[in-house]
């Protein structure tokens, strides 16, 4: 089993994906901190010293070889699913699940977050607002095409848990 979470930066895929993969008894992966381990380098600093298509490139690798893994939960970078044909590569070798947010709450949960993201740090609240209102459009396009899209303000464990385990067995059958 391979579950794949998907969503925009801030929208919960690490924190859910840990309570995740503890209920259905797999393994987690942070593509994010996957990367860093890989790499050698934080991802804020590879932003600075090389550039996005740089980064995006090297995170294909790190996806690819994710995928390979078996009885794992994946939380993929915001932008993973948005370049290349990373997308068809996840839905064809695991379940996707988009955890959608409205802005607001992304807004609200950029503005605090704990962790650096180079894409939205060092912004103004005005700037980050047109970010997200900017970017999450276009972003959902690829987004949108997950096997399963939940809610991010108010996710279920236990429902999201029992809606992986009917597709698994669906595919099985």
């Amino acid at each position: 089993m391979r579950v794949i979470l998907v969503g925009f930066p801030g929208s919960g895929k690490s924190s859910v994906g840990k309570k995740l993969a503890a209920k259905l008894g797999c393994d987690f992966v942070d593509l994010d901190d996957a990367f860093e381990e890989a790499y050698h380098v934080s991802i804020p600093d590879f932003f600075a010293k090389y550039s996005e298509p740089a980064f995006r490139s090297c995170e294909r690798k790190v996806l690819l070889d994710k995928l390979q893994l078996e009885n794992v939960v994946i939380s993929s970078g915001g932008g993973t699913p948005c370049f290349s044909d990373n997308m068809q590569r996840m839905k064809d070798n695991g379940f996707v699940v988009y955890i959608k947010m409205a802005p607001a709450s992304l807004f609200d949960r950029l503005s605090h977050a704990k962790r650096p993201r180079p894409l939205v740090q060092n912004k103004t609240p005005e700037e980050l607002r047109t970010f997200i209102d900017t970017n999450l459009p276009l972003r959902e396009t690829f987004y949108n095409q997950a096997h399963l899209t939940v809610k991010g303000e108010s996710i279920d464990i236990e429902a999201l848990c029992e809606k992986i385990k009917t597709y698994i067995i669906s595919l099985a059958n």
